[in-house]
């Protein structure tokens, strides 16, 4: 009988994913977390930090995608970017391939993740290197608090909040970012699953409306976050996330998308009705 090696990441107490593992490509102890770089069967190169799944090759740009372009297409001229975490590269990588933008800010905390995907995730990576992308290896809530630039977007690309992410979840950090950013900045967050994560979701929602006036919720699906439907906040000092979007910008943009497209954009803004009746009252969405 042929054995083989598989990973099994847990979503609750009763349900799990398994993937198969052809063979570890890196794995490391960084001080923050482990890390580790693994080839898959099914869904080629895979990052892991703390045993939990990132990034696979075969489903990131559904992520990617919809954290970058959803608010870089409503803001009308976004030139100074911010991420924060998205060590893996694909944030930064997206948000570059927008002519308006002059640079993007990359705070990551672990350069041990950085490093392990430069070298072994290039998909992600490739574009960390590049003469638009400011990559600083630090603590990102240090550096909203420090900074005096002002960004017209900023994406907060968090694990979550355990480990290194944790002060990423917090309303001391978020009043920071609304301090950086421009008077018609956007703030886009990795917002959690609406099956497995609702009270932390809807405890970051409920920072986000004690800091901003607009506080909104959009979803995404992919292969291989728990539940497999995800989301974003989007906390805006002025744009409306489905009001002011052009439909037209992202046809002009001539860019070509592997999730995200105009009518995606809009409809991801359009909650089922149990994630509508479990945020009654804390987001917009209308």
């Amino acid at each position: 009988m042929k054995s083989s090696l598989w990973i099994e990441e847990f979503q609750s107490d009763h349900s799990s994913y398994k993937f198969e593992i052809e063979k570890t490509l890196f794995s490391g102890q960084s001080e923050f977390q482990s890390v580790d770089v693994v080839q898959t069967k099914g869904h080629g190169k895979m990052l892991l930090n703390d045993g939990l799944i990132m990034v696979t090759e075969r489903d990131e740009f559904a992520y990617h995608d919809m954290i970058a372009h959803v608010p870089l297409f409503v803001h009308p001229n976004p030139k100074n970017v911010l991420v924060i975490g998205g060590g893996d590269g694909g944030t930064a990588r997206e948000v570059i391939r927008h002519a308006s933008v002059e640079k993007c800010t990359m705070v990551e905390i672990d350069k041990m993740v950085v490093d392990a995907c430069i070298e072994h995730i290039p998909q992600t990576s490739k574009d960390l290197t590049g003469d638009r992308v400011n990559l600083i290896i630090g603590d990102g809530v240090k550096f909203v608090k420090e900074t005096k630039e002002k960004f017209d977007v900023i994406l907060v690309d968090s694990t979550d909040p355990i480990g290194p992410a944790t002060p990423l979840f917090g309303t001391e950090f978020y009043e920071d970012l609304k301090n950086c950013l421009t008077d018609d900045g956007i703030v886009v967050s990795q917002g959690e699953s609406p099956w497995y994560q609702t009270d932390i979701q809807k405890g970051l929602i409920k920072i986000l409306d004690n800091v901003f006036s607009d506080v909104f919720l959009y979803t995404f699906s992919n292969l291989t976050y728990p539940g497999s439907l995800w989301s974003f906040t989007f906390a805006t000092k002025k744009y409306h996330p489905t009001k002011d979007f052009n439909p037209n910008r992202v046809v002009e943009s001539g860019l070509d998308f592997d999730y995200y497209n105009k009518s995606i954009h809009s409809a991801a803004f359009a909650l089922p009705n149990f994630i509508r009746k479990n945020l009654e009252g804390l987001i917009k969405n209308d």
